[in-house]
């Protein structure tokens, strides 16, 4: 979430209302955020790097959490996209999912059996060509586009 009075899109709510986890990688930047989002469903996160001092010591750079079935990895910045996939998969061995954060660019991938996933972000678009959330629904995830 960016600083400022910027609030979660309706959509994006619902969204999240509907859920049975939120994964978030990172960047809330206040930890009011992150206790909104608890209160809408279980939330499993990571700290991003623009998150303050409260988060960082509340929040593990990487989690690893069962959810929808599959066992998910998460991380706030995957590093360079030279070489992404394969760092991903060395971190979070034994995950199915791997959910990364900090370009905000939306991305569903498959690396061997693995899916790789960045949400984008529902609030701060930057150079991503929209404002997206990612869903998993049987396992499989889907980016949701929340401009329409």
């Amino acid at each position: 979430m960016p600083r400022g009075a910027r609030r979660l899109p309706e959509d994006c709510r619902r969204i999240l209302g509907e859920s049975s986890l939120i994964v978030h990688a990172g960047d809330f930047t206040a930890v009011q955020v992150l206790d909104d989002l608890v209160a809408i469903a279980p939330v499993t996160a990571v700290h991003g790097n623009m998150d303050d001092a409260a988060l960082r010591e509340r929040l593990p750079a990487r989690a690893v959490v069962e959810g929808e079935g599959r066992r998910i990895g998460v991380v706030h910045d995957a590093g360079s996209t030279t070489g992404r996939y394969e760092r991903l998969a060395g971190w979070f061995p034994d995950c199915d999912l791997i959910v990364y954060g900090h370009s905000h660019l939306p991305e569903v991938a498959r690396h061997g059996g693995t899916w790789i996933v960045n949400p984008g972000s529902p609030t701060e678009r930057r150079r991503a060509p929209g404002h997206t959330l990612a869903v998993i629904r049987h396992g499989v995830p889907g980016l949701v586009n929340l401009d329409k």
